[in-house]
Order: C-alpha cells, then structure tokens, then sequence
C-alpha cells in the first residue's frame, strides 16, 4: 500500500444513453462520437439493432461491424477488440441491453438452482462490462429503456402509477460508466449520473456534435501517456524512476518497461570513474 498525491489523467469516456425506441440514441451516440474525434472514419457502431446503424449514413463515413444473435458476452468482447485493433478512436455499442436480455435467456433455460446458476453467468457478464472500462478507446453504450410502473393504493384500490423510465440492464450497471443520458421521446436528454459536471444539474437539452466537444475537452485534461514517457526520457537517476513509478499508478502497465530500460541506460553513469 502507499500513500500519494491525487493526480489527474487524461481519460476515455465511458458513457451510456438510455431511452425508448425513437428517442433516438443512435443518432445521438453518433453526433457525440463525431464531435469527440472529429473524423468520422475513427467511430465505429457495434450494430445490434438489425442494422439501425446504417439509417444515418448520410451523415458520414463512419463504420459499422454488424452483430447478429446469440448476443453473448464474449461475442460483444471480440467485437470491442476487433474496433480497437482498426483503430476506432469512439466505438458505440448499439446496444449493450441486448447482452444482458441473452444473460437472463440463458439462466432462464438453465436447470438446477437459480443461485448456483447465477455463480455461472455473473462472471461472463462482469467480463463485458470490464472490457467496456478497460477499453483504451471512448465507449458509449445505448440502452434500451421501457416505462416503469409501481402500484399505489388510491381509493382503497391498487392503481399502477408511473415512475419514470427504466434502463433494460442489469440494476446498477449505471455506476460502471463516466456519465449516464436519459433521451425522451422529444429527443431531450437529460443526466442521470455524471463524473464530469458538465451536465449534472442542467435542464434538459438537445444533443449535438458539440456535447462531444465539450466531453473531449474534459477528457484531455490532466496528464498524458505521452507526457508521462517524456517525463521518463528526462529522468537522471533511479530515485526519479521510483518516483514516477509511484506517481502514476494508471500507466504502470504502459511504462514499466519503459522504466527498466531508462535504468539500464543511466547505470553507466551510476557507476564510480576509477
């Protein structure tokens, strides 16, 4: 364990849209996607939606990687690597609801006990969702959302009365990503949960190429991998390598190497002149 100073790092959005069909999430996702990279041949739709993706061409020249049925953790996993490696800077899941509709399709067909079958399934769906974080690229997600109800007595009679919209995703998957839209059937948009602060407490508001702009402008403060390995070229001693080491716990996995190879370098130096 150790103790160090907070530190701001550059980020990859992780962001999710919920909404009802024709709220139009995917038209949205698309205008964000645009304005965070700014070239259209950087985004790519995982389309799950029987082909949805391709309704809004004319708006450029993004791609598209169809996914049809079973729609399995893993095969949204390969789908999210196969964009990477084609060096989408934005991937858009369209969408993840999907997923998690074939998780209960199969604990529903599973015999034995519930409980037990759950311990079989939770780790399939935990390693979706962990790809999504862990992902180097800007990730959002659509949700599917339908209306939900709970009954009320009025009058001596229970009435269902409605609550608001309800994402279809497992409960709690809205704490996984940066910031979280709700779209209304008006195409108004609306934060639920947001790390940013860009949107928490605002009105609603209509989304646009520039809600990406401003997401990438939060997303590009602080500390860059880049910087962080300049910092490393510039080291001139070991105690200057542990402290870098120390200080970005987030790009360990990036510059480890980096680091033995500019201690390498230096012990020359470190060595006594006879």
């Amino acid at each position: 364990m150790e103790i160090r100073k907070s530190q701001r790092k550059r980020a990859k959005m992780k962001m999710a849209l919920a909404g009802p069909a024709g709220s139009g999430k995917t038209y949205s996702a698309l205008l964000i996607a645009h304005g965070m990279c700014n070239d259209w041949s950087k985004v790519t739709v995982i389309d799950t939606e029987n082909h949805s993706a391709d309704l809004y061409s004319h708006l450029g020249d993004y791609n598209v990687l169809a996914l049809d049925a079973p729609f399995t953790p893993e095969r949204y996993i390969k789908a999210i690597e196969l964009c990477e490696k084609s060096g989408s800077e934005v991937i858009i899941i369209d969408s993840i609801s999907n997923e998690w509709e074939c998780i209960l399709d199969i604990h529903s067909n599973l015999t034995g006990n519930t409980f037990v079958n759950w311990a079989k399934l939770n780790p399939r769906h935990r390693a979706f969702v962990q790809k999504i974080l862990q992902s180097r690229t800007h990730i959002i997600a659509t949700m599917r959302s339908k209306q939900n109800y709970v009954l009320t007595e009025k009058n001596n009679k229970m009435v269902p009365e409605k609550v608001g919209m309800k994402s279809i995703s497992r409960d709690g998957i809205d704490y996984e990503f940066t910031t979280v839209l709700n779209i209304d059937i008006k195409h108004n948009a609306v934060s639920s949960k947001d790390r940013t602060g860009l949107f928490v407490d605002k009105p609603c508001f209509k989304i646009t190429k520039e809600t990406g702009e401003l997401i990438t402008k939060w997303c590009n403060q602080g500390t860059s991998l880049d910087e962080v390995v300049e910092i490393i070229a510039q080291a001139q001693n070991i105690d200057e390598l542990r402290q870098i080491h120390a200080s970005y716990p987030d790009f360990r996995t990036e510059i480890n190497s980096l680091l033995i190879k500019r201690k390498e370098a230096l012990k020359p130096e470190l060595q006594p002149t006879v």
